[in-house]
């Protein structure tokens, strides 16, 4: 899929409003195509840009609470594997249509769990049946004995494109993420945040993420 891609492995468990400030981050500093995975301090709960706070208000008092950047529906985090794909400019701009990226990053999800689950991606849109994302497989979502294991949702940007998912299924491999990394790109790296893109991830999760106008603010 991608001719480069820099890998970030952040094994640091963080907030959910610094992991969400991280991607921003990321999109603001990546040069080239970047992957994050990562994990949270503690169980949480994220929602789309245009979900409604009253949706989630509940889970409150179990899991900490983030809205997204991105669209999509809610999502449980803590047991799943999270991940977030950025593509700067002008990559975003040679990227075909925002369908196309999202199919192409779940089949490297599919090849990299060949010959460990048997996945196969969504031919069609299942029938809405709730908010929850994983409750209303789309075309492209990774599907195992016909239940989504791997959603996502993305935002474009002037910077480009960021597409943030998750990977719900108890038993990954454990080279899953060396394995996804190399289907996107088998010639890729592995790199640390660096202080400055961290520095600004905490400045973003400030005054965007932390705060209750944002979380509220539909």
């Amino acid at each position: 899929m991608l001719r480069e891609l820099d890998v970030y492995h952040d094994v640091e468990p963080r907030s959910a409003a610094l992991n969400m400030a991280v991607d921003e981050a990321l999109l603001e500093f990546a040069p080239t195509p970047s992957i994050r995975f990562y994990s949270w301090r503690r169980p949480a709960l994220s929602f789309g840009y245009f979900g409604a706070y009253a949706e989630v208000a509940d889970e409150a008092e179990e899991r900490e609470l983030v809205r997204r950047w991105t669209g999509g529906g809610i999502v449980l985090h803590g047991a799943d594997q999270t991940y977030s794909l950025i593509l700067p400019q002008p990559h975003a701009a040679e990227a075909r249509s925002a369908r196309a990226v999202y199919s192409a990053i779940h089949g490297a999800i599919q090849r990299a769990l060949a010959g460990n689950l048997d996945a196969v991606l969504a031919q069609q849109d299942a029938p809405k049946i709730s908010d929850a994302c994983f409750a209303n497989p789309v075309v492209a979502d990774v599907l195992v004995n016909g239940r989504k294991i791997a959603g996502a949702a993305q935002r474009r940007t002037r910077a480009g494109l960021l597409h943030q998912g998750s990977v719900q299924h108890s038993d990954l491999p454990t080279d899953f993420i060396t394995a996804f990394a190399r289907a996107l790109c088998p010639h890729h790296r592995f790199r640390s945040l660096s202080g400055q893109l961290l520095q600004r991830a905490h400045e973003i999760a400030k005054q965007k993420y932390e705060t209750p106008g944002w979380l509220h603010r539909r």
